[in-house]
C-alpha cells in the first residue's frame, strides 16, 4: 500500500512546501530577504551569495551563484533523496497517481509552476518546465507544425541557440528562414527603427517571428509589446492558418525587467532560470498561453502530465492538453534543483521586481556613463535605459574582447566576451554589486586603456 501524505512528510523529515501566497513555509526555511531601501539593504542582498569576496562579479547573468535560500532548498531535497531516493521521487512527483495510488496532493513540480506563474503574470498550467533556454527554444521550434512554404523570420541578432533551434526545425519539415537586422549601430538603435524594419521584413509566407529580449552581443533591449503590436496588425489580414507566432528568448530579461512576460504580447517565451532568477543550474521555464497549447506538439515524452501515461495504457491517443506540462520533457532530473526552483522566484518576490529591475538600471546606467567618459573606449550598449537592460558591451581601442577581460581578470574583476564572430567585452552589474565596485571597474578599465 501506498505512502499517503502524511506518512511520506514523516518519513522523509520535511513539512512540505507550496505556493508562497496560500501555503505555510517550513519551519527551516531562511529568513526572507530584507525589505530594500537603501545601500545597506543590498548588502544584505549580497551576503545571500558564497561568490568569492576578494573578487568583483560581473559575469553573474551567465551562470549564477546560488542565494541562501536556493542553496538551502537544494540541501532539503537532496537528504530528502539521499534517505528515501524511491519514495521522494514517486510522491514528489506524483508518480503514484499515474496508477491510480493515494499521491502527494501537491507535486513539487507543480509548487514550481505557482511560483513561476506569480512571477510570470499568468498561470501555473501554462507553464512547462526545462532544463534551459537552449532546450526551450528546441522544444518550441520542433513542436511547431512548419511545412514547405513556411517561413521562419528572426533576427541578425540572435544567439547561436536561437538560430540553430530554427534551422533544426526547418530542415525537418522543408520550411525555410531569413535573418533580418533590426538596427546597424546598437549604441544608436531606436525603437522606431526597430518597429519599422520588422514592419517591413514580413513577408506572405512568414509564419513565425523570433526574437530576444535582450541581445547578448550588444546588450540592446528590443521593444518586445511594439513588435509583438507589428505582428498582430499582420495578423489581422490573415486567416488563422496563416497566422504568424511570435518567439520570445526571454532570459536575458527575466529577473532584471519590472516587466511580467505574460503581458508581453508574445506566443510563446522561453527562458533559462539559472541566470539573472539565481534558480539552481540547469533549470528553465517554458510559458505559453492556452490560447497555443494546440499549436505546439510534444518532442520528448513526459513525465509531467498524467494524460499521455493514460492514452498509453489505455492504447488510445491523448486527449487535448489541459495544461502545458505535457511539453515538460520527461526522464529523470537532478530533483534538488528543479524542486528548488521556486525558491529563486520567492526570493524575486520577496524583494520586489520594481526594486531589482530599478536597482539593475541604475548601476548600468553609472557603468555606461563611466565607460563612455574613458579615452578610447566605445560603448555599444544604448545609453537609454529603456533600450538596455543588465549587460553593457564595449569595447577598448587597439585591444581584443579576449584581452580585455583577461587584462580586467588579473584585476580581480570578472568580466566575460559575447560568443559571436565578432565578440566584445562585457560588463554586467547585478544585484551581487554595488556602486563601490562599479567605480572600481571602471578604474580597471581606464587603466588598461
Amino acid at each position: 500500500m501506498s505512502l499517503n501524505r502524511r506518512d511520506f512528510v514523516a518519513t522523509v523529515g520535511l513539512s512540505l512546501v507550496a505556493g508562497a501566497s496560500s501555503r505555510a513555509a517550513p519551519a527551516n526555511e531562511p529568513a526572507a530577504v530584507p525589505t530594500v531601501d537603501g545601500n545597506s539593504d543590498w548588502a544584505a542582498v549580497r551576503a545571500q551569495f558564497d561568490l568569492a569576496p576578494d573578487w568583483m562579479h560581473f559575469s553573474q547573468f551567465y551562470i549564477v551563484s546560488h542565494p541562501k535560500p536556493v542553496r538551502d532548498a537544494i540541501e532539503r531535497f537532496r537528504g530528502m533523496l539521499d534517505a528515501q531516493p524511491f519514495t521522494t521521487v514517486e510522491h514528489g512527483m506524483g508518480f503514484d497517481s499515474f496508477l491510480g495510488d493515494e499521491a502527494q496532493q501537491d507535486p513539487f513540480p507543480v509548487r514550481v509552476q505557482h511560483a513561476a506563474a506569480a512571477y510570470i503574470g499568468g498561470r501555473a498550467e501554462e507553464v512547462a518546465l526545462t532544463d534551459s533556454t537552449t532546450q526551450g527554444l528546441a522544444l518550441i521550434y520542433q513542436g511547431l507544425t512548419l511545412k514547405p512554404g513556411d517561413e521562419v523570420l528572426c533576427t541578425t541578432h540572435d544567439h547561436y541557440v536561437h538560430h540553430e533551434a530554427i534551422r533544426l526545425a526547418v530542415e525537418k519539415s522543408g520550411a525555410k528562414w531569413r535573418r533580418v537586422p533590426l538596427y546597424d549601430d546598437p549604441a544608436a538603435a531606436s525603437a522606431d527603427e526597430m518597429v519599422d524594419r520588422l514592419k517591413r521584413a514580413i513577408g506572405p509566407y512568414t509564419r513565425v517571428v523570433g526574437i530576444t529580449w535582450v541581445h547578448s552581443s550588444s546588450g540592446v533591449k528590443i521593444p518586445v509589446r511594439a513588435l509583438a503590436k507589428v505582428v498582430a496588425e499582420a495578423n489581422a489580414d490573415r486567416g488563422e492558418h496563416e497566422r504568424i507566432l511570435v518567439v520570445l528568448d526571454a532570459v536575458h530579461g527575466f529577473g532584471n525587467q519590472e516587466e511580467q512576460v505574460a503581458q508581453l504580447g508574445v506566443d510563446f517565451a522561453a527562458a533559462g532560470t539559472h541566470k539573472w532568477i539565481f534558480a539552481p543550474r540547469g533549470t528553465g521555464i517554458l510559458w505559453v498561453p492556452e490560447k497555443n497549447w494546440g499549436r505546439i506538439r510534444p518532442t520528448i515524452p513526459t513525465f509531467y502530465d498524467v494524460e499521455p501515461f493514460a492514452a498509453w495504457a489505455d492504447e488510445r491517443p491523448p486527449a487535448a492538453p489541459k495544461s502545458i506540462s505535457w511539453v515538460s520533457p520527461g526522464g529523470f532530473k537532478a530533483y534538488e534543483h528543479q524542486w528548488a526552483m521556486a525558491e529563486a522566484f520567492e526570493f524575486h518576490q520577496r524583494i520586489g521586481r520594481k526594486r531589482i529591475a530599478d536597482r539593475i538600471a541604475a548601476l548600468n546606467t553609472q557603468c555606461k556613463e563611466g565607460l563612455a567618459k574613458i579615452p578610447k573606449v566605445k560603448v555599444l550598449t544604448p545609453k537609454d535605459p529603456a533600450l538596455s537592460a543588465g549587460l553593457i558591451a564595449f569595447e577598448v581601442e587597439g585591444q581584443s574582447a579576449s584581452e580585455t577581460v583577461h587584462k580586467l581578470h588579473a584585476r580581480k574583476i570578472v568580466a566575460s566576451t559575447s560568443p559571436y564572430k565578432i565578440s566584445k567585452a562585457r560588463l554586467a552589474p547585478s544585484l551581487v554589486n554595488d556602486e563601490r565596485e562599479v567605480d572600481a571597474a571602471l578604474r580597471a578599465v581606464r587603466e588598461i586603456a
